[in-house]
């Protein structure tokens, strides 16, 4: 950039003036945004004393910088790669603008840089996954079913019985099936008893005891003695008659 653009841009900025609305302050719904004061009795445009200044001629920048950008360039808004032609890249430079995809923009945008054009709002586009073609449904169930069978934990067999399976093995030898004798574990001290303490004589409430019956009658008298029969003799007399 030469020291003549350089020193005008800065005039440019020292006398540049902002304008703003009269009332932006006082409502909330107001911009800044410059509006020109038509009112009949308006302070502004009557410019009376910190009402704020009204753009005039004397407030203009020169003319040699008018609409430049403050990197020293001239801005231009462009498209397509159609609009790069006849670019000259010592005093012009490129805005891509915003309506431009990333496709379109990444062949833009080196064509550009290509020219030996500056590009203002250069950026790096990162490239899109493509994404794999949907299965049909049919094909996604099958791979669903095979994802839960590989889940699945195998079955666990069963073990048979101990008892079964040692009659079914025979001893080869008689030394072979007989069973080595078990050493029984040493018998645990048993522990040693409690101290008994000694307990205090309950006392025993008196029994009564039971009135006595009335002794069983006597036994009844002896059977009458038969009468003793009478002796006979060989001649059929009777003896004592």
């Amino acid at each position: 950039m030469a020291t003549e653009v350089k020193r005008l841009i800065r005039v440019r900025v020292e006398k540049g003036a902002s304008f703003k609305r009269d009332g932006f302050g006082k409502k909330r719904q107001l911009s800044d945004s410059w509006r020109k004061p038509r009112g009949q009795h308006n302070k502004q445009r009557e410019q009376k004393k910190a009402k704020g200044a009204l753009p005039k001629p004397g407030f203009g920048s020169p003319i040699a910088v008018r609409g430049m950008h403050p990197s020293g360039f001239f801005e231009v808004l462009v498209c397509s790669i159609k609009e790069l032609e006849g670019l000259d890249p010592k005093t012009q430079a490129v805005r891509i603008s915003a309506t431009v995809g990333d496709r379109k923009r990444v062949a833009l945008q080196d064509a550009a840089i290509a020219a030996g054009l500056k590009v203002f709002n250069a950026r790096m586009v990162k490239a899109k996954v493509k994404k794999a073609p949907a299965k049909p449904r049919t094909e996604a169930k099958e791979e669903g079913k095979q994802k839960k069978e590989e889940k699945k934990p195998a079955p666990k067999k069963s073990a048979p019985p101990a008892k079964k399976e040692a009659a079914k093995a025979k001893p080869a030898s008689k030394t072979e099936g007989k069973k080595a004798p078990v050493k029984k574990a040493a018998a645990k001290p048993k522990a040693e008893k409690a101290e008994k303490v000694p307990e205090k004589p309950e006392k025993k409430t008196p029994v009564k005891k039971p009135a006595a019956k009335p002794k069983a009658e006597k036994a009844a008298a002896p059977a009458e003695a038969k009468p003793k029969a009478k002796k006979t003799t060989k001649s059929g007399v009777k003896k004592n008659e």
